[in-house]
């Protein structure tokens, strides 16, 4: 673990360089006519496969990766994973028409910070992108429920034992984390600054032993830390 991969990214005056890579020409310009003319984000390569995905950013260093879940040779997951263990600081977003909650779990496990569908609006688009780049995950909300619901009554791994050494202020904040909430959603319900929530948030990654705070929800999730009940 890196310990430069832990913390929430400063805010940024340079746009945000983005990769599109889908196996569908219509699917990419569809992407492409989203996020253009958006100050504060460049396009700067688009490919047809994991493959190409890999390659191109090693080419071109971007910041981040909007990415389709399934394509011909490597798919978005196994690209995802290779990205990420290359590259730790790019961030991966999948966006796809399969409303899985076993292939949006397979996404996190991967590495990716977001799983979003292809109906989704070009204005959610946009803050999925700035709230990824700032370094917290961008979830569909009803996929994260049916996760819950399907790992809810079912032997759950034992609680970790990592999971003794949080704090209840830091347990609190890893619940409301691994829901999807922003560092500033999770200052508004526990009444505290979003400053004190991302040094908590730093605390629960390192105690963890994760990369970042969208592996710290999918192990809150494995470990049965967050209950159906709470969705």
């Amino acid at each position: 673990m890196r310990p430069s991969d832990t913390t929430v990214r400063a805010p940024r005056s340079e746009p945000i360089r983005i990769i599109i890579i889908d196996d569908h020409d219509i699917a990419r310009a569809g992407m492409r006519s989203l996020i253009s003319g958006t100050p504060g984000i460049e396009l700067v390569a688009e490919g047809g496969n994991g493959a190409e995905a890999l390659e191109l950013c090693r080419q071109h260093q971007p910041d981040m990766v909007l990415m389709d879940v399934r394509m011909p040779g490597m798919d978005g997951l196994a690209s995802t994973l290779a990205i990420k263990q290359e590259y730790p600081r790019i961030t991966v977003m999948l966006i796809t028409v399969h409303d899985s909650p076993e292939y949006m779990l397979m996404a996190l496990r991967a590495g990716a910070s977001g799983y979003l569908l292809k109906d989704i609006k070009r204005q959610d688009l946009i803050i999925a992108i700035r709230q990824v780049q700032r370094g917290e995950a961008f979830l569909n909300n009803e996929l994260v429920t049916r996760v819950l619901q399907q790992i809810h009554g079912l032997a759950l791994t034992p609680r970790h034992a990592l999971i003794e050494h949080l704090t209840v202020r830091e347990l609190e904040v890893l619940r409301l984390l691994a829901k999807g909430h922003t560092n500033r959603g999770i200052a508004e319900q526990l009444r505290i600054s979003a400053g004190t929530v991302k040094v908590h948030v730093e605390h629960i990654i390192a105690k963890l032993q994760v990369s970042d705070r969208t592996q710290a929800a999918v192990r809150a999730i494995e470990i049965g830390l967050i209950e159906q009940s709470r969705a």
